[in-house]
């Protein structure tokens, strides 16, 4: 059974930095880890993507981040990263992470069970 298990959230004031990770885990034989992003929720609003990123480190952003937000991964490791500065009191959100595994020639999503990021003003 695979695994999405993320870390590095927390409370920041206004302008300061995280660092969310997460990493893929589990039964990943003859498997392998393609898109893998970063989604957000806010309490009553609906889900959200921040970034994502490709095998191959292609990357795209929300508008409401560019600039302020970087997403990385380490294959090796089948861990994405997400740099997250300037933070600013709308980026308060429960944080999942997402990825494809493709499990040979079977696709498969998953998802982790999020990270709190609250930043104060």
């Amino acid at each position: 059974q695979v695994q999405l298990v993320e870390s590095g959230g927390g409370l920041v004031q206004a302008g300061g930095s995280l660092r969310l990770s997460c990493a893929v885990s589990g039964s990943m034989f003859s498997s392998r880890v393609n898109d893998m992003a970063w989604y957000r929720q806010a309490p009553g609003q609906q889900r959200d993507v921040v970034a994502s990123i490709g095998r191959d480190g292609a990357t795209k952003y929300a508008d409401s981040v560019k600039g302020r937000f970087t997403i990385s991964r380490d294959n090796a490791k089948n861990t994405v990263y997400l740099q997250m500065n300037s933070l600013r009191p709308e980026d308060t959100a429960l944080y999942e992470c997402y990825a494809e595994v493709r499990h040979g020639m079977v696709p498969a999503d998953y998802w982790g069970r999020g990270t709190q990021v609250t930043v104060s003003s």
